[in-house]
């Protein structure tokens, strides 16, 4: 593929974030490799997709959609994917702005036919101007952030990061779309994983898929001040634990917790004993980031063990999304929006070292 045409999906769910979706768009206008679309696709929001579509009716390139699924992230990016154009569907958070060379990045990625999927760096912007002292790099994910003992580079992965991804849209055509269910609704337990899912899926429906992360692919994740709490740290790690369960039931624990196991028997190891050592040295929070190491560990392992008993009950689980052909993205007057300028659709390494623990 020579220069696809990326469009761009950005999910909103509340107005809370008025100020960071404006910033997210204008960081995706403001490509050194213009995208070919940007669409806005709010949750289940009405008077906030209106205000939406009312900022943006004169500016070309974006629309503004309802979720046509279910509510929650992965119904929101399969209603994006469903009405994209391009060739390439890149995903970014609300609130988080992508540097100037971000798509070009994942464009270069895409040169090579063997490559079905880019994603990028996700620098955390902590409320407070600092990372809390306490706060392990290796745990960034529980922020959305890309975290210590990811290797550098451009580099092949199991799975992308959501909120800083991108895939070819033969892939959702090969693999079907995020699975619902799964992802994040709005401010409801942070589950998580549905892009971890997808991927596995993928690279079996086509075992020759190659996936990568382009560290200059580099967006910046604005972190919350509950965030900076280790309540949130607590809540993530248990939540994370609950969305493996699910993962590993989906596609089979070898593969689902593949990662995970050099994660937790190599990575986080070595962030205990550096903790312990800034320590001794009298290195501020070195003991607290030891602490709250173990802390994540167990409470994802508890997680883990509460979601795999209630998957054995069949209490709870979740269904692949299909993201649709081109024969069905949206094309009739009632789910297309306008394709020019703004509007509103109402319808309705090893190759795993890469990946989210």
């Amino acid at each position: 593929m020579t220069d696809p045409g990326i469009s761009v999906v950005i999910c909103a769910y509340t107005g809370e974030r008025w100020a960071d979706v404006l910033a997210a768009v204008a960081s995706v206008r403001a490509q050194s490799y213009p995208a070919l679309e940007t669409l806005l696709v709010v949750d289940h929001n009405p008077a906030l997709r209106d205000r939406l579509d009312r900022e943006f009716e004169e500016t070309e390139g974006v629309r503004v959609l309802a979720n046509a699924g279910p509510r929650g992230l992965s119904a929101g990016r399969n209603t994006g994917i469903a009405a994209s154009r391009g060739e390439v569907i890149a995903f970014l958070d609300d609130d988080a702005v992508a540097e100037r060379d971000w798509l070009r990045r994942f464009a270069e990625g895409y040169a090579d036919p063997r490559v079905w999927a880019v994603g990028g760096r996700t620098e955390p912007v902590w409320a407070s101007g600092r990372r809390p002292v306490w706060f392990p790099e290796e745990f960034d994910w529980v922020v959305g952030c890309t975290y210590r003992g990811l290797p550098p580079g451009r580099v092949r992965v199991r799975n992308v990061l959501g909120g800083n991804a991108s895939f070819r849209r033969a892939a959702f055509e090969a693999a079907g779309g995020f699975a619902t269910g799964i992802g994040r609704d709005g401010d409801r337990r942070p589950l998580g994983c549905e892009e971890t899912e997808l991927c596995i899926r993928l690279t079996r429906a086509r075992p020759d898929a190659v996936l990568l992360i382009d560290d200059r692919a580099v967006i910046h994740h604005r972190v919350p001040a509950p965030r900076e709490h280790f309540a949130y740290f607590r809540t993530r790690a248990y939540a994370e634990g609950l969305s493996k369960a699910l993962v590993a039931h989906s596609v089979g624990a070898a593969k689902g917790l593949e990662s995970e196991r050099r994660y937790t028997t190599r990575v986080l190891p070595a962030g205990i004993a550096r903790g312990l050592r800034d320590s001794l040295l009298g290195r501020p929070g070195g003991a607290g980031r030891a602490g709250a190491i173990v802390a994540g560990v167990l409470t994802a392992a508890g997680g883990y063990l509460v979601g795999s008993a209630r998957v054995r009950r069949g209490a709870t689980g979740f269904a692949a999304g299909w993201a649709g052909t081109r024969a069905d993205r949206g094309e009739s007057p009632d789910n297309r929006g306008r394709s020019e300028g703004g509007g509103r659709s109402d319808g309705g390494d090893r190759p795993e070292r890469g990946e989210r623990p």
